[in-house]
């Protein structure tokens, strides 16, 4: 068991604290940033530096009061990590140059104007609040991101994608 002394060393920028906190969990995080690598088909690297980035800035945060502190930096860690991984792939779905989409056919047949159509029906029926969420999740944000712009939690996010899932289930075994 670590000391909560060499936990407020290293919050507050005693180099040696540092050092071996991370030499502590250097291991973890290691193995951590090569499981998402292999998950996500991400560089494992720029995945460990994510996490090490996610984890310095917790350690500030950190209340060595409540639960194990190790646990608590890796999960915030981790969740550095994943909220790269979604960064990174919504910045490779950004918006087309002007060239770009002067070659795309302007043209739209009559199956996109019923999908176009059925999408605002089903969306229509949503409450106010499942339509904000999905707006924020259709821009490419995080469930955590989606939360705080919305002033909720990402579990108050969770809810409302499982009943926006569960009303399109009913909505398309009616239609």
């Amino acid at each position: 068991m670590v000391s909560s002394y060499s936990y407020d060393r290293a919050r507050y920028g005693d180099r040696e604290a540092r050092e071996a906190l991370v030499a502590r969990l250097r291991p973890r995080m290691a193995k951590m940033a090569a499981h998402y690598a292999r998950c996500t088909n991400e560089n494992a690297d720029d995945l460990l530096q994510e996490a090490w980035v996610g984890l310095l800035d917790a350690l500030t945060q950190i209340d060595i009061s409540i639960g194990d502190s190790d646990q608590y930096l890796l999960k915030h860690a981790r969740w550095r990590l994943l909220d790269a991984v979604k960064r990174w792939r919504r910045r490779r779905c950004e918006l087309l140059e002007d060239e770009q989409v002067a070659a795309i056919p302007s043209s739209m047949d009559w199956n996109d104007v019923q999908t176009d159509l059925s999408i605002r029906a089903f969306t229509g029926g949503l409450k106010p609040t499942q339509q904000a969420v999905l707006k924020s999740l259709l821009r490419g944000m995080t469930w955590r991101e989606a939360g705080d712009e919305l002033g909720c939690s990402s579990a108050n996010v969770a809810y409302h994608v499982k009943q926006i899932q569960r009303q399109y289930q009913e909505w398309s075994a009616a239609g």
